[in-house]
């Protein structure tokens, strides 16, 4: 049986890439936030579809900007979000003093449980934090008629959905907010980066000027900022910082790579969903779930989840993935089920993580595998077909 050292991801960063680097330094004296983040931001909101977006130093970033201006414009409260997403998005409620409240996932979308979100609503509720697992959408028809019925903001994590629809509209361009990683084993990378998008200007502009410490300089539009324009006193004009603010910037080298790595990211994603599709055709539909519902995907990555009732042919399962030097992750996005990790007993938070069925389930028996356009069909049939003879 080969070995084929499959990777997470492979090649995220092209010659193209390298020469628009090599060039941008060559010709350019400038390398903090310039001109290039400028043109990225406006070439990211056309991709996307929505009026203003902020290029950030990570996903994270963005996760907790967006935390922090929903509280300077709304005040604290609860936040729904799911137990199966990446840490920083539980961070960031937590650390901007928000409640959170966990809801199960939905099996077949990995995200949000509609009849669980409407369940947990109060009127404690400032958002609904949702996340696109792994290239899914994560959204339907029931979930924003309910939040817009509720007049509650719809948080996007987008991080690992780059390009996914929902009918005609990217994620991201769904809810009040969304929040995008350019981390290197992403869709496309900027190495480390994120991004913010809007279309409310109010909103944007906070994330702006929360970007470089909360100075007001850092606005296009000041006048958006209107409600909080008088809490400096006796400042210079310079140095006014009318909201608590962070230095999350990006660099023009970053925006440098997004730009020439958005051009093809669509390409990319088709070559990505192809080879999704072909993965769950072939699996075994007793021994493995694979009713996902993939349309509109932009695959991140291969999903793999035993069903419950083959719980006990993990161990084997690893073992084919170790013997064949097929690169994975445990218990799918962000390690599984967050409300087993620790760090929530740092701020007091104590739950029954077994209370959310699904995610439970896929943090025990789920995995996922490295996805990219160029990755051999013939190794995803070969794998395929190792796969199905556990147990056997």
């Amino acid at each position: 049986m080969n070995n084929y050292r499959w990777p997470l991801i492979q090649n995220n960063i092209n010659e193209a890439d390298k020469t628009a680097l090599v060039k941008h330094i060559m010709t350019s004296d400038r390398f903090t936030q310039g001109e290039k983040v400028k043109q990225f931001e406006k070439a990211w909101s056309q991709w996307l579809g929505v009026k203003h977006s902020i290029f950030l130093s990570s996903g994270s970033a963005a996760n907790f900007l967006t935390m922090s201006a929903l509280r300077d414009i709304a005040g604290t409260g609860e936040v729904i979000l799911p137990p199966l997403t990446w840490v920083s998005d539980v961070v960031s409620v937590i650390e901007n003093g928000f409640t959170p409240v966990f809801v199960d996932i939905n099996a077949e979308t990995l995200a949000l449980d509609y009849e669980g979100i409407r369940k947990a609503i109060t009127p404690k509720t400032k958002a609904v934090f949702l996340t696109h697992i792994l290239g899914l959408n994560g959204v339907d028809k029931k979930i924003l008629d309910l939040l817009k019925s509720r007049n509650i903001p719809l948080i996007e994590d987008a991080c690992e959905s780059h390009g996914a629809m929902y009918g005609k509209k990217k994620v991201g361009s769904l809810g009040f907010a969304s929040n995008f990683s350019f981390y290197y084993g992403h869709h496309m990378t900027t190495i480390e980066g994120g991004m913010v998008s809007t279309n409310d200007p109010k909103f944007a502009q906070l994330i702006r000027i929360k970007r470089g410490h909360g100075l007001l300089r850092e606005s296009t539009a000041p006048e958006e900022l209107q409600e909080f324009l008088g809490n400096s006193k006796g400042v210079y004009k310079e140095f006014d910082f009318p909201v608590v603010g962070f230095n999350f910037r990006n660099n023009e080298l970053g925006a440098v790579l997004g730009i020439n790595q958005l051009k093809r990211l669509d390409k990319n994603n088709v070559q990505r969903n192809v080879r999704l599709l072909r993965f769950l055709k072939q699996l075994n539909r007793k021994k493995y779930f694979t009713d996902y519902n993939v349309k509109g995907s932009s695959s991140y990555a291969l999903l793999l989840q035993l069903r419950a009732e083959h719980a006990h042919l993990k161990p084997q399962v690893e073992q084919v993935l170790n013997h064949l030097g097929v690169e994975y992750r445990r218990g799918m996005s962000g390690g599984g089920n967050q409300t087993r990790q620790g760090f929530l007993k740092t701020r007091g938070i104590k739950l029954d993580p077994t209370d959310y069925v699904n995610t439970e389930q896929i943090h025990h028996n789920g995995f996922y595998l490295g996805n990219f356009p160029g990755l051999p069909l013939k190794w995803i049939d070969e794998l395929c077909k190792a796969l199905n003879e556990v147990g056997e």
